[in-house]
């Protein structure tokens, strides 16, 4: 089975879309990976990762968060800025939800990993505490808090009173506009958008996987999630925030970082009992 580009029915009954392949020796075991902030299904090596885990027997999904820009007719960066623009935490822990039940929907599996990249990866902690059929949960270079995203001080005031504010794309350079319902939306739903209470309150494995030339999200971020999870936490020795990926990714083999990542991964959910 090789689903591309279905529709699935993500937060605020926005349509999104979502891929699943099933190998033909599956184990009966799947991989949901997120993305993170300003990420997509189909970003730099993504694709690759799909098959390393496929080619292992796993069967892997993966999908665009609803809200992050894309549209079902444009797969890629953010054509929707609007939807960008109304994007919030809350949000995308209920993709995760919706993802999932579609997936289920789908075929029968025993078992279900998480996997988050960045800000993908505290969503996936999130999100676990809320989900009955996880078997495990594993965070690339996950963040530790969300409030600590946010500006403080008179950023914040301006934000509040302008009501939106804007964010650059690295990459593209392009500029896109962030409400303050973000902000709001996290106030409102602070307990349970906890980083912290929430790999604390999980009771299935998790394996924390973080590069220590992490440019983007500190390697303090992994130790705190570590501390406060008690858990091991693996530092990749010299990789960046995306362990040498980047987009678009031509090469045909992992990069080096990303590779031992998937390992590490593997690892982690062969031990899942």
């Amino acid at each position: 089975m090789n689903i591309k580009n279905a529709h699935y029915t993500g937060a605020a009954g926005r349509n999104s879309l979502i891929d699943l392949e099933i190998p033909a020796d599956w184990n009966e075991e799947v991989l949901v990976f997120i993305h993170g902030f300003m990420g997509f299904k189909d970003w730099g090596a993504w694709n690759l990762v799909q098959a390393y885990f496929v080619g292992k027997g796993f069967g892997f999904c993966k999908f665009n968060l609803s809200h992050n820009g894309a549209t079902t007719a444009c797969a890629e960066d953010f054509p929707d800025k609007e939807a960008f623009a109304q994007n919030r935490y809350s949000y995308e822990v209920e993709d995760v939800k919706f993802a999932t039940k579609w997936l289920e929907q789908h075929v029968s599996t025993k078992k279900i990993h998480l996997i988050g990249h960045s800000r993908g990866g505290g969503v996936a902690l999130l999100a676990g505490k809320h989900l009955t059929n996880i078997a495990s949960i594993t965070t690339w270079a996950a963040i530790s808090c969300i409030e600590n995203r946010f500006p403080k001080g008179e950023e914040l005031d301006k934000w509040r009173q302008d009501g939106v504010r804007f964010v650059q794309n690295s990459r593209t350079k392009e500029t896109l506009p962030q409400y303050y319902s973000l902000y709001a939306d996290f106030k409102e739903y602070q307990q349970d958008l906890s980083i912290d209470a929430a790999i604390r309150e999980l009771t299935i494995p998790v394996c924390l996987i973080h590069g220590s030339d992490d440019e983007a999200v500190s390697m303090e971020d992994g130790r705190q999630l570590a501390s406060w999870g008690k858990v091991s936490l693996h530092e990749i020795a010299g990789a960046n925030h995306v362990f040498g990926a980047a987009h678009p990714y031509t090469d045909a083999m992992l990069p080096e970082h990303l590779s031992k990542v998937c390992y590490l991964t593997l690892q982690a959910m062969f031990s899942v009992k």
